[in-house]
């Protein structure tokens, strides 16, 4: 059967649209994993196999095979990326930004093809054109907009008078500290949190330009940092009143390269204009003056069980006494950093500690589960060696078998999840290791746990069910999305 010309050229756009918008999925679902940075998208991705199969052979046989190339797009890309979105974890959110960047593709795939008809072929620049377009045009877009919800925010920042601001900072533990702090704040505060692990300059605009009440009187804002500057961007946006630095450590130190360069960026919590006190933990390793006060080697006896946490803290000569229903003996210095700045917003000894005493856990951070004659841990956001092999301590004296489901340490060094696994293999019976950016190395150096090597997450219900037994304790150490 013979197809017309005119039938053909109509296929052949639809099929370029539909092309180029699948290739686009693919690039803003990468570029939203990676904080739309495409250098870390195109330098730091942990599945270049997936650059490969899903965008550069796409590319390749578009520009090679011809009228042959649809029959590989409709009928083998196609369904495997189909396949490949199912099986991967973090679904791309449509977000405002995500809508827009699709609205200058398909401007950009129709403004081609208009010029394509009047000219005699477009097939050399083909669908990168439109990628680049969009790409520039939704960057340019974004920063206009990012601009004009920084002059709204810091407006309505500042026309709260009566506010108080405290940022908190660290390598690991900003979102507990925060969450503890809140909760012990707002027995007699109107108090406002960033709501989840929202740490960054855009995130905490847009938390402040559309769920801060104008109310607050104390507002507390978590910071994050990918790169030297980010926490300075915060500091000299929020222009807190106090600071928070927590436990500092190696984590991300992919892209701060040194510890020292991890220091230095959580210290720019510190260039608040307003700042009036900080508190830092004694891994920063900065002298105290009038205005920092250090904090860490002052928490004392240390008891942590399945049943809750107690210590003792020093303050101001005085020895006082705090237990919490939480699990994990890293927590004690979570609480102890909540614990001074709520002393330093007036609060009293005794309300701190019945507060402390009801705390609640933050989600996914040790929380304690039975279930069908099972003791479940969940401390899947527990993501650094030291809150990781705590966590290892306190479950060791569990009776039963242990089971340990865990990708290692993400985003850290392979000396640390040597150190991890040789912690695992002290503790656990069995361990399950999800994922494939670690699984080489714990799995060297775990010895005597039987380990199961689980690359496809999908499959974990499955193999808890064959490997786990009633009167098992199963611990969920760390996650980390099918991307890494």
């Amino acid at each position: 059967m013979q197809i017309s010309p005119e039938l053909y050229q109509i296929f052949t756009l639809v099929s370029h649209l539909l092309l180029t918008l699948t290739l686009g999925f693919y690039l803003i679902l990468n570029m939203q994993w990676y904080s739309y940075k495409l250098e870390r998208v195109i330098f730091r991705h942990k599945k270049y196999i997936w650059h490969l199969l899903y965008f550069l052979i796409p590319l390749l046989a578009y520009y090679t095979t011809g009228k042959y190339f649809w029959i590989y797009f409709y009928f083998g890309l196609i369904p495997a990326l189909v396949l490949w979105y199912r099986k991967i974890d973090k679904k791309l959110v449509f977000t405002g930004r995500v809508k827009r960047f699709f609205l200058f593709l398909v401007f950009g795939i129709v403004f081609e093809d208009t010029l394509c008809l009047t000219a005699l072929s477009c097939h050399l620049f083909g669908v990168l054109l439109p990628l680049l377009f969009a790409l520039l045009a939704s960057h340019l877009f974004e920063k206009m907009l990012f601009l004009g919800f920084q002059k709204e925010a810091q407006k309505k920042l500042s026309s709260m008078e009566k506010l108080k601001i405290v940022a908190i900072t660290a390598s690991y533990g900003k979102t507990s500290i925060k969450n503890f702090l809140h909760q012990i704040l707002s027995k007699e505060f109107n108090t406002y949190m960033t709501p989840r692990s929202v740490n960054t300059l855009g995130g905490l605009m847009k938390d402040v330009n559309d769920d801060l009440p104008e109310d607050t009187e104390i507002y507390i804002a978590e910071a994050g940092a990918r790169e030297r500057g980010d926490i300075d961007e915060i500091a000299r946006f929020l222009k807190h009143d106090y600071a928070v630095v927590g436990n500092i450590g190696p984590q991300h130190i992919e892209y701060f390269k040194t510890l020292e360069n991890i220091r230095n960026t959580k210290m720019e919590i510190l260039n608040s204009p307003k700042l009036q006190k900080a508190f830092i933990h004694e891994s920063a390793y900065v002298k105290p003056d009038d205005r920092v006060m250090l904090f860490g080697d002052n928490i004392k006896n240390i008891h942590a069980t399945l049943d809750g946490l107690t210590f003792d803290l020093e303050i101001d000569g005085k020895t006082e006494y705090f237990e919490a229903p939480l699990l994990g003996a890293f927590n004690a210095v979570n609480i102890t950093a909540a614990i001074l700045v709520a002393k330093e917003l007036g609060m009293k000894a005794e309300a701190i500690r019945r507060a402390v005493s009801k705390l609640q856990s933050v989600e996914h951070r040790l929380q304690k589960i039975e279930a069908g004659g099972k003791v479940i841990i969940d401390d899947s956001f527990n993501g650094n060696l030291e809150g990781m092999t705590a966590s290892y301590d306190l479950v060791k004296s569990y009776p039963g078998r242990k089971i340990l489901i865990t990708p290692g340490i993400v985003e850290s060094d392979e000396a640390s999840n040597i150190k991890l696994a040789e912690k695992i293999d002290t503790v656990f019976d069995t361990v399950i290791i999800t994922g494939s950016v670690n699984a080489e190395v714990l799995a060297t150096h775990i010895q005597h746990a039987k380990k199961v090597i689980l690359r496809d997450k999908t499959k974990l219900e499955e193999t808890l069910a064959e490997e786990t037994l009633p009167g098992d304790l199963i611990l969920f150490s760390n996650d980390a999305p099918t991307f890494m």
